[in-house]
């Protein structure tokens, strides 16, 4: 089969020939559809520090996609040919404390598709029964292609209660957009969003936050008095990454405010701790998606009128992966999604 693999240490992607996969009596193999660019594909691209770190080529990449079954192992019942799934990328240890007790997605020996094991980007997939996910029929195949980003958006918007709350998230990428609109379809009474880029800010607004602020030329002291806000924000989404945000974050929360934080930080951020301790605020890493409370989270949230679509702002042919790489590195993209049908 094609497939899109990191063949060599160094930059660069290669659509190579690879054997096909083999199933176990416990797998499913999958022919992938569609497939979404990730910020790990675009560090694995690159070759950066972390992926000169974490990757050993040759492997094939990409862990966001959707796809059709093909066959399934001799111990799998409830997946059949035909069906549409997606994947969860992280396979788990099975026998650790938090697995045994049912919190898989804490699980102290994950395993990355398309970091740790053979990825997306190809033609067919292998995975155990356990990691997939049928999806609803009638399924945009774009928006199936993009849950696990739409999986990390919906575990942090909704860690705490949205339902009336208003709701900061700084970092208006694909993962914020998709938070605004969720924490929306919750019941958020305002949403606001920050950033810098005029063209994610404009993706926000069409997404229906409140307010999309770019933080070069408005306060958020500004904006809460414009809402007629007066005791801060309830509950805050920092997806950024950068140091600035939180620090803005912090000073904007209520008392007894709520913050989730699932950017990750190139460089240490410094935190108040006192400013956290006497506002009594609340603080919760996120990281992935809860196996699987969030994938049918997700799936009621898409049938009951909840539209991420905007989110997806380029579609390309697998064949023209680089063309799609380098829209996903720019700043005016959203999700970038490859049609793997096109070869």
């Amino acid at each position: 089969m094609r497939a899109l693999a990191k063949t060599h240490r160094g930059p660069g992607l290669d659509l190579i020939e690879v054997p096909d996969p083999t199933i176990g009596i416990n797998d499913v193999l999958i022919r992938v559809l569609r497939t979404g660019i990730c910020g790990t594909d675009l560090h694995i691209e690159a070759w950066d520090s972390w992926a000169e770190e974490h990757i050993t080529p040759p492997l094939v990449i990409g862990h966001e996609f959707v796809g059709e079954v093909v066959d399934v192992g001799s111990n799998v019942n409830d997946f059949h040919p035909g069906q549409i799934v997606s994947g969860e990328g992280h396979l788990v240890c099975g026998r650790c404390r938090n697995c045994m007790a049912g919190r898989r997605h804490l699980c102290a020996h994950t395993a990355g598709v398309g970091v740790d094991r053979a990825g997306a980007f190809a033609e067919y997939i292998a995975l155990p029964m356990t990691n997939v996910w049928a999806h609803h029929e009638g399924i945009d195949l774009d928006v199936a292609a993009i849950f696990d980003p739409f999986g990390n958006a919906t575990h942090t918007a909704l860690a705490y209660k949205v339902l009336g709350e208003d709701v900061l998230i700084t970092g208006a990428g694909p993962i914020g957009l998709m938070a605004a609109a969720i924490a929306r379809h919750a019941g958020a009474r305002f949403v606001v969003i920050t950033d810098i880029n005029p063209t994610r800010l404009a993706l926000a607004e069409r997404m229906g936050v409140t307010r999309a602020v770019d933080v070069r030329t408005t306060t958020l002291d500004a904006v809460q008095r414009e809402l007629g806000m007066t005791e801060g924000f309830d509950v805050a989404l920092e997806m950024s990454g950068h140091a600035a945000a939180l620090e803005s974050m912090l000073g904007a929360m209520s008392h007894g405010g709520r913050i989730a934080l699932l950017g990750l930080y190139a460089e240490p951020a410094t935190i108040d701790w006192n400013h956290v301790i006497t506002n009594m605020l609340t603080i919760k890493g996120i990281y992935g998606r809860e196996m699987y409370e969030t994938w049918y989270a997700m799936s009621v949230m898409l049938q009951s009128g909840l539209d991420i679509s905007p989110v997806i702002t380029h579609r390309f042919a697998a064949r023209d992966h680089a063309q799609a790489f380098a829209a996903a590195r720019g700043g005016d993209a959203g999700k970038v999604v490859m049609d793997w049908t096109q070869l």
